[in-house]
Parts: structure tokens; sequence; C-alpha cells
């Protein structure tokens, strides 16, 4: 619940300049998926992980980067939790 508190406040605190790193984001999230089902991370987990990315990749393509950067965060998150 704290990590997902911090990564909300530094998305909301995030300028516009950073619209460009959605990509980053995601393109790291898919690094540590495919980490993370090589661990043995339980299936639940990783759809749940999957699922918020995919969101935020949505949700940059729509043209909402705040909401982006917010699920990849969370995503993030709960994936290196």
């Amino acid at each position: 619940m704290k990590n997902t508190i911090l990564s909300i406040v530094f998305v909301i605190s995030a300028s516009s300049a950073f619209a460009g790193s959605c990509p980053m984001l995601w393109g790291e999230l898919d690094s540590e998926i495919k980490i993370a089902k090589e661990s043995g991370m339980s299936s639940d987990k990783v759809d749940i992980i999957q699922k918020l990315r995919d969101s935020g990749k949505q949700a940059h393509d729509d043209g909402d980067h705040a909401k982006s950067e917010i699920l990849l965060n969370e995503a993030l998150i709960l994936i290196k939790s």
C-alpha cells in the first residue's frame, strides 16, 4: 500500500515531459514479466501484472499518459514485491 501511494504521488508530481516514459515502463515490465514467468511466479499474479501493463499501454495509446504511468508503475511495484 505504501509503495502504491508513493508511486501515485510520483506520477502526479511528474510533468508532461515524462509522457514519453510510458514505452520505457512497459518495456521494463515486459522484461520483468518474462523473468517472473521463468522464476515460477504464480500465474495469477503474472496475469494481474499483465492486465495492468496492457491497460497502461492502452491508456498511453489513448493519450492519457498520467493514467498510463500510474498503471504501469503499479504493475512494476507489484512485480517487484
